[in-house]
């Protein structure tokens, strides 16, 4: 029986032709070679499986080749090439062999070329005996180093090498390599499947045969099937991808769970599935574009389902669910109910366009509708504990409950800003009892106090308090067209700067003209005031605050 020899050894490329992916490597090399400007060391670095070591076996055949005319060109020039596995051959002892090796020319062909794999792999002080050799080798001499892991590698090994950075090998050229093998083998397979292998071959030829020879030995009739290639690689099915998106979109959320239930009884772990989700809508997202649309990660074939169904998802709801899955993959191995994880992302992108709808609406709105704002009074109610009463009817103690409560007692100032707000709230509830009488004033005649009280009135409704207290309090006088602002301190017009722009064009909207501002800062010369007994202390915060007066009497607080 003839033994198998796998593919990748098989069809592994003999020339520089034939290597699949690499077109900017092999370009460079070629016409070094021309050149005659070879360099004395090279660095190939890169993922696996992506032809470092067999550009280098090329490469060293090549030089041999084109330097001697005269000998066959079949002639693969064995004894002129010699590899070094540095994951084996990492100690000082074996480089100070190769180091010997060097100094011995060829005996057929020009050049001695030494590929070192793994050389990420030598210990430092392998690479600080190997570093005047391969500074200054003999003309004959020429190192090749391969590895995976360029950041382990000593800097001043780095600047001693030609450096090339061999890709990922795009999943279309390993596609179409995998065609050719199967032309070859007489093998019949789906385009969908071989792009399965390539998808999950990451970049990696070397993977991707692998993983061909394996599917080819599963089926017994040298038929490659989709089916039986997601079934073997465990790789979830594109459908439950565009299924799970409709429902998404329409906010089926019992459809969506038994779908990613199905999914979990198929043994597919949460977190692949929602990247496997996020991939798919960023996908949707690329094909909206027909300039991008070459991007997708899928089979080529299906782009046209891919552009079906992105037409009926907006670009708000993609870019929402895929910062959604983003934002649950970072946190899924922290969560202690995996499942329940992934279930909550789900029914959070279910809710992405009515949210979105949500939001047109609000926008749609004027935004000089005043939204609607709780009543402080019930506020202060809710935070006031209900006093239990005896059953002997005896007056109950003065007690108070923790909370916003106890912070008047500690904070009196707290305490009447309470009181202002609950009497606000009165006159509000009162005002709103009273029939809405519709103003009929010409905009010109409307007086700037009034304007400038709905301006405060709409900043309250923001929250914003200091504002409002500052425009309550706000002089403002016309003089020939312009308004004359007057501030006391230099907080108030920080504050006035960050909203005078609003403020400006709310005014010259309502009044229908075109003003201007001018600010002045007029600092108020406040006299010492001398207190000493507590009594003076409580006469003088009650003249600035009179709800301390009422606040002591409802404590039952006596003076001394």
């Amino acid at each position: 029986m003839e033994q198998f020899l796998v593919s990748a050894r098989k069809y592994r490329p003999s020339s520089f032709d034939t290597v699949v992916g690499q077109e900017h490597i092999t370009e460079t090399l070629l016409n070094e070679i021309k050149q005659n400007r070879l360099a004395q060391a090279f660095l190939f670095t890169g993922p696996r499986g992506v032809g470092k070591t067999t550009c280098a076996r090329i490469l060293a055949r090549v030089i041999n080749t084109d330097s001697n005319p005269s000998i066959d060109p079949n002639y693969d020039f064995a004894f002129n090439i010699f590899e070094l596995d540095a994951a084996s051959n990492n100690s000082v002892d074996d480089i100070r062999q190769l180091v010997d090796q060097v100094r011995i020319p060829p005996q057929i062909g020009q050049y001695k070329v030494y590929i070192i794999d793994e050389v990420h792999m030598l210990s430092s002080n392998a690479f600080n005996a190997f570093l005047k050799t391969l500074e200054e080798p003999p003309p004959y001499a020429i190192f090749i180093l391969a590895t995976t892991e360029r950041h382990k590698i000593l800097p001043t090994i780095l600047s001693r090498c030609q450096i090339f950075n061999f890709k990922r090998i795009e999943p279309s050229a390993i596609v179409t390599q995998l065609k050719s093998i199967c032309q070859k083998e007489g093998i019949e397979a789906d385009e969908n499947a071989l792009h399965i292998i390539a998808l999950k071959a990451d970049g990696g030829l070397r993977d991707a045969l692998s993983m061909f020879d394996q599917m080819v030995s599963f089926s017994k009739d040298k038929k490659l099937t989709y089916e039986g290639v997601i079934e073997n690689l465990n790789v979830l099915d594109y459908n439950y991808y565009f299924e799970v998106s409709e429902n998404l979109n329409v906010a089926n959320y019992s459809n969506v769970l038994i779908k990613f239930d199905d999914v979990l009884t198929n043994g597919f772990d949460g977190q692949y599935f929602l990247n496997g989700l996020a991939s798919h809508f960023r996908d949707l997202l690329v094909v909206k574009n027909t300039s991008t649309a070459y991007l997708i990660s899928g089979p080529k074939q299906m782009l046209a389902k891919y552009q079906s169904q992105a037409a009926n998802l907006s670009s708000g709801f993609l870019l929402n669910a895929i910062n959604i899955a983003d934002q649950f993959d970072q946190t899924y191995k922290a969560s202690r109910n995996q499942r329940l994880h992934v279930e909550l992302a789900l029914i959070k992108m279910a809710n992405i366009n009515s949210v979105i709808h949500l939001a047109e609406e609000l926008k749609k709105k004027s935004p000089e509708l005043k939204t609607e704002q709780k009543n402080p009074a019930i506020e202060a109610k809710q935070d006031l504990a209900p006093i239990p009463s005896s059953d002997t009817g005896s007056k109950p103690p003065n007690t108070l409950r923790m909370g916003r409560l106890g912070n008047m007692v500690n904070n009196p100032s707290a305490f009447a800003a309470k009181k202002q707000e609950e009497q606000e709230a009165k006159t509000e509830a009162k005002n709103s009892e009273e029939p809405l009488q519709i103003v009929s004033e010409p905009p010109s005649l409307i007086s700037l106090s009034n304007l400038t009280l709905d301006f405060a009135n709409l900043k309250k409704a923001e929250g914003k308090s200091f504002a409002y207290s500052l425009l309550k309090e706000l002089g403002i006088d016309e003089q020939d067209g312009k308004l004359i602002i007057t501030l006391t301190n230099s907080r108030d017009q920080s504050e006035f700067d960050e909203l005078k722009t609003d403020f400006l064009r709310f005014l010259n909207l309502k009044s229908g003209k075109n003003y201007q501002f001018e600010v002045k800062l007029e600092k108020v010369e406040q006299k010492l005031l001398k207190v000493y007994t507590n009594k003076d202390k409580f006469t003088y915060l009650a003249e600035q605050n009179p709800f301390l007066i009422e606040f002591s009497k409802e404590l039952g607080l006596e003076l001394e």
